[in-house]
Formats: structure tokens, sequence, C-alpha cells
């Protein structure tokens, strides 16, 4: 890839908040810094979740914030050909494989009981007898991935230990959002992936995916997640107030000194065209916080 090409890809479950606000600024500066596009992709593959107009407010909060994307908004929910184009690949590799399991029976067979359930690979040689197949899994062999974040550094799993054979297709037979943002950033070439770290550990596993399909890897640089004193990251369930772009000022204040960026001394003054020229200029990777999480309290996020 020649050019640098980065994207943001918010979920419409609610209006823009300070926790989403933080991923689309870091990804727009470091698109822009490097002179590079800013694609807008809205992952809108989970109707159960969404909620109506939410897409479209959020679009123009991020246009009255002064935040451009280049090329039209892409909808996943309308790319549902290339998802199972990718599917039909792997089933012809031999990769995947239909799955009968609840998820009852995988946390009671779990090879690593706890927070995270293993799946122990049990339809992997076939379905019981008188089972069904509810969801499609790929299989991750006895494989290690490891990824050089531009940020958090080094991240090694074993995915047949750490994660075991994951769904690409979800028992409610929509595509599962592994695949999904792997098959995405691959057909839209995407060069540069700039977003939380919430979604660090579930690289290697878009890796994987990304070498069975002979897609290319993008670069990823993984930011601090905003966090409550609860440690909860912001979100529609923890409440997080919506961003008011009629004070367009103080949420992009807030959000650069979040991500320990250098801010004018005349701030407060600077008009917003001035304000993103001065952000965009002295964006520096370098200075970005080395966590996974930073604990904010209002009124930076209400």
């Amino acid at each position: 890839m020649n050019i640098y090409r980065g994207r943001f890809a918010p979920s419409p479950t609610g209006p823009l908040h300070f926790g989403s606000l933080i991923a689309a600024v870091g990804s727009f500066l470091d698109a822009r810094h490097n002179q590079g596009e800013w694609l807008l992709r809205v992952e809108d593959l989970d109707p159960p979740r969404e909620i109506p107009g939410a897409a479209d407010d959020i679009l123009r909060t991020l246009d009255a914030l002064g935040m451009h994307w280049d090329g039209p908004v892409v909808y996943q929910s309308q790319r549902s050909h290339y998802y199972d184009e990718a599917l039909a690949a792997l089933e012809r590799s031999g990769h995947v494989y239909g799955c009968a399991c609840t998820r009852s029976e995988i946390a009671d067979s779990s090879i690593k009981p706890g927070a995270v359930n293993v799946y122990p690979g049990t339809c992997r040689s076939g379905i019981p007898p008188g089972r069904r197949a509810r969801s499609v899994r790929v299989q991750v062999y006895d494989k290690d991935i490891t990824i050089m974040d531009r940020l958090q550094g080094r991240l090694m799993q074993q995915l047949g230990k750490d994660v075991g054979d994951f769904i690409v297709r979800r028992a409610d037979q929509l595509v599962a959002y592994q695949l999904a943002v792997v098959v995405d950033d691959a057909e839209q070439e995407i060069s540069h992936v700039v977003r939380g770290a919430d979604l660090f550990d579930s690289t290697p596993r878009q890796v994987h995916l990304q070498q069975l399909l002979g897609y290319p890897l993008p670069a990823y640089l993984h930011i601090p997640v905003a966090v409550n004193t609860d440690n909860e990251k912001l979100s529609k369930q923890t409440h997080a107030q919506a961003i008011d772009p009629g004070n367009w000022s103080k949420a992009l204040y807030d959000v650069l000194a979040f991500l320990n960026q250098e801010l004018p001394g005349s701030v407060q003054d600077a008009s917003k065209a001035e304000l993103w020229q001065w952000a965009i200029e002295h964006w520096d990777t370098d200075a970005l916080p080395a966590s996974r999480s930073i604990v904010v309290t209002p009124p930076c996020c209400g």
C-alpha cells in the first residue's frame, strides 16, 4: 500500500460520546498528519443493539465538529456479499466448520474456565448425532500470532490455548465482527488502523483471518480507552453523555488533553479550523499514553 488510508468505524448503538470521540479524533489526526485518507464505516451488523437514527446523529456530530471524511460512508449492513464471499473462500480451503454448541455448553467444557471461555473444539471433527449446526467457527490450529502495535508494543497469543476456534457466523446467522472487520479493512484497502485498546486482544484473531484469506496486514495503533471510576468503559450502558457539537472547543480540547497532545496557548480563542490545523501539525504518537485505559471524571466527559 503506497498511501495512508485510515478509518473510523462506529457502531450506531447511541450518540457519539467522549469515549467514541477519542477513537475518532485519534484516527482522524493520524491520517491527516500523514497526508492520508480518512474513511467512515458504520458497523451496523447487530440490529438488536442499534438505536434508530443513531448513525445519522453520529455523522452530523462529526461534521459539526469539523471532522470531514473522504468518500462515501460505508454501511456494513449493505456489504453482506463481501462477507459471504470470504466465508465461501474459508469453506473451500477447509478452515471453517459448523458448530452446534451453545454458550452454556462451552462455558461448562471450556479449556480455560473463568473470564475467557476457550472453545475446546467439540464439533471440529463433526457435529454429534441429533444436533445441527448453529454457528460457523474458524480453526485456529496450534498457531502463535505476534503483532507489534505502534503504541502498546508486542502482543503474542497462542490462539489454540488463549482463544480456541472462534465464531465467524453467529447462531442468528449474522456475520461475526471479527470476520466483517477483516473483510472491510481489506476491501477498503485500509493501511493503518487506529482504534481503542479494548480491541487490542482481539487483533490476533483478525490477523489469523487476514493470513487465511491472503489479505495484507494493516499497521495497528491501539489508543487508551476512557473508563469511569469503576473501571467501566464509557458507553451507552454506562450512561456516557452525548457530545454537544455546540460546545466543540471543550470536546476537542478534552480529547486532545486525554491523548496527551500539545495544545496552543490560545486554544480557547482558536477557530475550529485553526484548532484542527494545530492538532494535525502537532500530532505526536510518541506522546500518547502507553496504557490500555485511563480513568476520566466529570466535567470532561459527562
